[in-house]
């Protein structure tokens, strides 16, 4: 399966801005957009030109899949589906996103950054409605419950308690519900525009498809 190797923080360097790709290192002095406030690659000193329109579409479209770690042909087909359903394309495009179980699971504070999340769900280290799910992409629904996957070994169970102390360590928003008890996520409605904190213009990137 084809995946991004790089290093993470070239991504947020080249759309010039956080994407919070690196949980909280993007919050300390570390971060390499704080470090290197310009693009990755070699660098003369040139006077930079203004940014055509097709360059500022594809930059917020970039910014999007970089945010969800999505690669191009699969955000392609979320672009497609979201096409063809009624509704505002863009809306329901950032919806797609916003229902992928890793970043779900990343909204409900499990994990520090959508990477990790989606590395613990191919890991096979979360459930839905009870049954173990491995597929980051897998899309969830109104009423679904996001649950630990409990495999009964006591190293498990630590690296579980390890990594949820003191959650929620981010406000989750008000489209799930977390019971830190029990440490599960629900699902309590599709997540509405003002429901999603990214700065992405998905108008811009309904542009891009549509030129």
């Amino acid at each position: 399966m084809a995946r991004y190797t790089d290093p993470v923080c070239r991504q947020c360097r080249r759309v010039g801005e956080k994407l919070f790709l690196k949980g909280d290192r993007c919050y300390s002095p570390k971060c390499a957009v704080d470090r290197k406030k310009y693009p990755p690659g070699m660098h003369v000193n040139l006077r930079r030109r203004r940014p055509s329109d097709w360059g500022i579409q594809l930059q917020e479209k970039q910014k999007a899949r970089f945010t969800y770690g999505v690669l191009e042909r699969q955000f392609r087909r979320y672009f497609e589906t979201a096409r063809d359903r009624s509704g505002v394309t863009g809306e329901i495009l950032l919806q797609l996103l916003e229902g992928r179980l890793d970043n779900v699971v990343f909204r409900l504070a499990f994990v520090d950054s959508r990477r990790q999340a989606r590395q613990m769900v191919n890991h096979g280290h979360f459930s839905v409605n009870g049954k173990r799910v491995d597929i980051p992409s897998y899309q969830v629904k109104p009423d679904d419950t996001i649950a630990w996957h409990t495999k009964g070994e006591s190293s498990h169970q630590e690296f579980v308690k390890t990594l949820t102390v003191n959650i929620p360590k981010r406000p989750v928003p008000d489209w799930l519900r977390l019971d830190t008890e029990n440490l599960t996520g629900q699902i309590l409605s599709l997540p509405e525009t003002s429901d999603i904190d990214t700065s992405i213009d998905s108008r811009l990137i309904v542009e891009f498809y549509s030129r």
